[in-house]
């Protein structure tokens, strides 16, 4: 494994695009935004949305966000997003149009939220419900995360449930919802089809969608100071991801 900062910085986008078509799939906290103490707390770039849609038309429609927010939470926080989407880590998926792509995702057995509620509310850890998944955040009690890490594996267990793990944060997801499936669904699709698919994220959940563009012929660039398996390039924080991306 190696560290992003050791990492080479990625080509420009300018010279990448005159090499061929490429589909950039950007995850969102971390990598298009920075990390905030609670997932609300977010402060997102002065129209970060319609930016996001000036240069999916720079490239022909081939740019998806893929991110562990549902699709709702998404546009709460950036406004209507008139690119292609993937919500829930992947489970939910939708093209630029608004249509949506595979099989409708499912809400976790509500007894599995309720464990997790109840754990939350016993320990003081923030308790967060998605559209299909639930939470729990440790970033103001960081003291506690390997303990919502086990005790989301063991309620995994019990309900034939998945987990995601990111930046003091454990997620009970279903099986299969993860980000590579994302970028290779919207990889078999029109416009992304054919082209060098490219991913920019900060967090190990984003090593999926890493690994699915490496395995599809393109490459992934890592966001911040993290042991990754896959990115070939490396950029800072943020503010660096909108300087690259020319927003």
């Amino acid at each position: 494994m190696s560290d992003a900062p050791e990492l080479p910085p990625p080509p420009t986008l300018e010279a990448l695009l005159a090499t061929g078509p490429h589909a950039l799939f950007l995850d969102f906290d971390g990598t298009l935004v920075d990390i905030a103490p609670t997932p609300d707390g977010i402060l997102v770039p002065d129209r970060l949305g319609e930016r996001l849609v000036a240069l999916s038309e720079k490239l022909d429609g081939r740019l998806a966000v893929v991110s562990g927010r549902a699709l709702d939470n998404l546009e709460k926080h950036c406004g209507p997003l008139s690119v292609a989407c993937a919500g829930s880590h992947g489970a939910a998926r939708r093209a630029a149009d608004g249509t949506m792509l595979g099989e409708a995702a499912l809400p976790l057995p509500a007894e599995a939220i309720a464990e997790v509620a109840g754990f939350a509310a016993a320990t003081g850890v923030r308790h967060e419900t998605k559209a299909h998944g639930t939470a729990l955040h440790s970033r103001e009690t960081p003291e506690r995360e390997e303990a919502c890490a086990m005790f989301m594996d063991e309620v995994a267990e019990r309900h034939g449930l998945a987990v995601k793990r990111g930046k003091r944060v454990s997620e009970l997801v279903r099986p299969g919802a993860d980000k590579g499936g994302a970028v290779r669904a919207l990889m078999a699709e029109a416009p992304f089809a054919g082209a060098v698919p490219v991913f920019v994220g900060d967090d190990v959940t984003d090593e999926d969608g890493f690994a699915a563009c490496v395995a599809l012929g393109g490459f992934a660039i890592a966001v911040g100071p993290r042991p990754t398996k896959n990115a070939r390039f490396g950029v800072a924080d943020p503010a660096a991801v909108q300087h690259w991306l020319e927003l």
